[in-house]
């Protein structure tokens, strides 16, 4: 039986509020393979969500068998980390839709520098047998089209291979921000790494000094209160914590792409301030390239403003959690949108009519499924299935819209 959330916009509730979102996912999985490979790194506010619980997990575990359900990051960097460190058979086995998320590009790289890796069931696909093996340094050629979290995964081992790594990136770039973040971390604790255009060569490294290091909040979060703000009347704000002013994350490009959705972000320290001003915004069209975390958030956001949509660089939405492109089609579907999707990008008409009030809107085990369209309660009561899906990344998600006044009913 399915979960369900009816939620509605509590309009007595205070107009400004404090959210205090959670550590970054993405920085914390990759730090956390960092500070297991290297001591001395000591780690604060990670993420509690549900992938970087997983990852830690399998980390600690002494079992012989990981699941990592869900949590595609983890199956990723494990596949690597495992591949390095294990003194024993390990089977890394994930949920039934984790074994239709494709791994062989990352499997060949690993194979190539000494890792022994077998598929348990599907050729190029998860689960995986890994068995302890040596790694050498080589040369890698690696397609970026599907995914910059292969890049990721070998980079992060790359400093603990013996004579170090060498990489070079060819085909389509995907999610490039998400590979500099991963650059910037490993400068960030002494590893030396020369990095050009589509070439890295990182070097062996076997100690560091002590560092501490702070995980800032994640802007893929509060990429659901600019949402919010956005649908919102002239005047209203929120103040979101905690925020670096230089971030490393791709997805803090959402303070500009949402200037044009008519959200002013203040920068208090720390802490940034989201206002809503004036926007006459009625046409959106954008390439997601290296932001496509923030497809759904957008999708929804144009419809709740009323304003045509175009984006592309959507390539890699078909084999995350869901197929998020089908997903939205189906979702903004039920909304009277008329929705057009191909490899690579969505695109439907401006609908500025009548919200139809209590929408059951389908999630497919995906969290941003659900939190991009909980921030629709702004305009129409929604409802939500299976809520529980949010914890994958932001488990205090519906205890934060509380503060602002979307209830669950």
């Amino acid at each position: 039986m399915k979960s369900l959330t009816k939620l509605y916009l509590n309009k007595t509730e205070p107009r400004h509020a404090n959210i205090i979102i959670p550590g970054s996912k993405s920085e914390s999985n990759r730090l956390i393979i960092l500070s297991s490979l290297f001591e001395n790194i000591y780690l604060e506010n990670i993420s509690n969500s549900d992938d970087t619980n997983y990852l830690l997990n399998a980390i600690n575990t002494k079992s012989e068998i990981i699941d990592v359900a869900h949590a595609g990051t983890a199956m990723r960097f494990l596949t690597s980390y495992l591949s390095l460190k294990t003194q024993v058979d390990i089977q890394l086995l994930g949920s039934e839709r984790m074994h239709n998320r494709p791994i062989k590009i990352l499997v060949d790289s690993l194979r190539q520098i000494g890792a022994s890796i077998d598929y348990v069931d599907k050729e190029g696909y998860p689960p995986l047998l890994i068995r302890p093996s040596k790694l050498f340094k080589n040369k890698l050629q690696i397609d970026t089209s599907k995914s910059s979290q292969y890049i990721s995964s070998l980079l992060l081992i790359a400093p603990k291979i013996k004579g170090g790594l060498e990489i070079e990136l060819v085909g389509r770039e995907t999610s490039k921000p998400y590979i500099d973040m991963t650059v910037s971390l490993l400068n960030k604790i002494g590893v030396e790494i020369i990095s050009k255009k589509n070439y890295f060569k990182v070097f062996e490294l076997q100690n560091i000094n002590p560092i501490k290091v702070s995980v800032e909040s994640d802007w893929s979060s509060a990429s659901y209160f600019y949402s919010i703000v956005a649908m919102a009347e002239i005047g209203y704000s929120l103040t979101l914590s905690s925020f670096n002013i230089s971030s490393m994350q791709g997805d803090s490009n959402i303070a500009e792409i949402y200037k044009l959705f008519g959200v002013k972000t203040i920068r208090m320290g720390e802490k940034i301030s989201l206002e809503k001003v004036k926007s006459n915004i009625d046409k959106f069209s954008y390439d997601l390239s290296s932001n496509p975390d923030l497809a759904q958030t957008i999708s929804v956001t144009c419809l709740g403003l009323g304003c045509s949509c175009h984006l592309k660089g959507l390539h890699t939405l078909k084999i995350k959690e869901t197929d998020r492109l089908v997903a939205l089609r189906n979702e903004l579907g039920k909304f009277g949108l008329r929705v057009t999707i191909n490899e690579d990008s969505i695109s439907f008409a401006a609908n500025k009519g009548f919200f139809k009030p209590n929408v059951m809107v389908e999630t497919y085990d995906d969290h941003r499924m659900a939190m991009s369209f909980a921030c629709l309660a702004m305009k129409t009561n929604i409802i939500i299935c299976n809520p529980s899906v949010v914890t994958k990344s932001y488990a205090s998600f519906w205890l934060d819209l509380e503060k602002i006044g979307i209830t669950p009913q």
